[in-house]
C-alpha cells in the first residue's frame, strides 16, 4: 500500500472520531496536526492537540484515536503524541466546521 494511499484512509477514520463535547470531528476541528505512515512497517504516528489543556477527555481521546487508526488495513503500530504548540484556535478549523457554529 503506497504512503498517500494510507495517510488518506487513516485521515477517513480520522474524520469519524468527533471530540465529544463539540459536534465536529477531531480531523476538521484541526486537532490534527500530522500523520505520518511508513508503509513498509505499518508504524503510523499521529500528532494532536486538544482545544484546551483541562479537556476533559485528555486521558482517553488520544487513545480512541489509536484505536480507531489502528483499524485501517497496514496499520500495524499506532503512537499518539499530545502536543499544546502551537495551541489550539478555532482558526485551526475547516471551513466547513467553522461554518457550522457561524464562525466564518
Amino acid at each position: 500500500m503506497e504512503k498517500i494511499e494510507i495517510e488518506e484512509k487513516i485521515v477517513a477514520m480520522l474524520k469519524t472520531v468527533y471530540d465529544p463535547e463539540i459536534p465536529v470531528n477531531i480531523y476538521d476541528l484541526g486537532l490534527i496536526y500530522g500523520v505520518e505512515a511508513d508503509e513498509t512497517t505499518g508504524r503510523v504516528d499521529v500528532r494532536m492537540t486538544l482545544t484546551a489543556p483541562a479537556c476533559p477527555v485528555a486521558g482517553s481521546l488520544p487513545e480512541i484515536v489509536a484505536d480507531a487508526v489502528r483499524t485501517v488495513d497496514g496499520v500495524s503500530d499506532v503512537g499518539v503524541e499530545l502536543v499544546w504548540d502551537p495551541p489550539w484556535s478555532p482558526a485551526m478549523m475547516e471551513e466547513g466546521a467553522r461554518a457550522h457554529f457561524g464562525w466564518n
